[in-house]
């Protein structure tokens, strides 16, 4: 059966991840979180001090891409893959509220869609892959094969957000998570570079009232309808 490419993107909070990681081990595809890469310059712009007062120094950014390396690293005992910056696992570091609240800010910065997206299309080059993120569908693979786009109300998704920010020891606030996820919506879908917008192309999934294994019963059975087609 022909290997295909699947774009997944969406809405923060929407379970893009976890949807395609389960599909990508179900067909057998490999799985790229896009989402990780930002997250992971962003944790990099932290921990050289290139953001303060909620502020991203763009041009000391841009200079130190070079220094950026990022590599996905299977761990056969979570059955994962999890994000290296530079020889260290930050996969953890990359998932704090610290992060979620500077990642738009790095992720319109054009010299940084630009390097990601390069390594993004170098990964899925030979197909079979699941990538999720916000532009996959109209910028990084606009060909693909089967594009979703993943959309739930902003409450949902501040919950799921908010459980699993607390399951990970935060202390932070169901308020301030919602104001998160509505900041990051709009600066997603403002930003003049590639913008998170449904492709023409693409199917619409809103899970506001689904649980993880009808999502995927649903995502996997319309998958394999299109793999059979091909």
């Amino acid at each position: 059966m022909r290997k295909i490419t699947i774009a997944i993107d969406g809405y923060s909070s929407t379970g893009k991840s976890t949807i395609a990681k389960r599909l990508a081990n179900a067909l057998g595809y490999v799985f790229i979180d896009t989402g990780a890469m930002y997250r992971a310059v962003t944790y990099f712009a932290l921990e050289k001090g290139l953001i303060a007062n909620g502020k991203v120094d763009v041009d000391s950014l841009v200079s130190s891409l070079s220094q950026i390396q990022l590599k996905f690293v299977p761990n056969p005992s979570l059955g994962k893959s999890e994000m290296f910056l530079n020889g260290d696992n930050v996969e953890r570091d990359i998932r704090t509220m610290n992060v979620s609240e500077h990642v738009s800010q790095v992720a319109i910065i054009g010299e940084v869609r630009e390097k990601l997206v390069a390594l993004q299309q170098q990964m899925g080059k030979e197909k079979g892959i699941v990538m999720d993120g916000r532009d996959i569908g109209t910028v990084v693979f606009p060909n693909a094969e089967l594009k979703l786009f993943m959309t739930a109300s902003p409450e949902t998704r501040a919950n799921r957000r908010y459980k699993e920010l607390l399951d990970r020891g935060e202390e932070v606030t169901f308020e301030a998570v919602l104001k998160n996820v509505r900041e990051r919506d709009y600066i997603d879908s403002h930003r003049e570079i590639s913008p998170l917008k449904k492709a023409e192309d693409a199917i619409e999934f809103d899970n506001s009232d689904m649980g993880l294994d009808e999502q995927f019963e649903r995502v996997h059975n319309y998958t394999l309808r299109i793999i059979a087609s091909k």
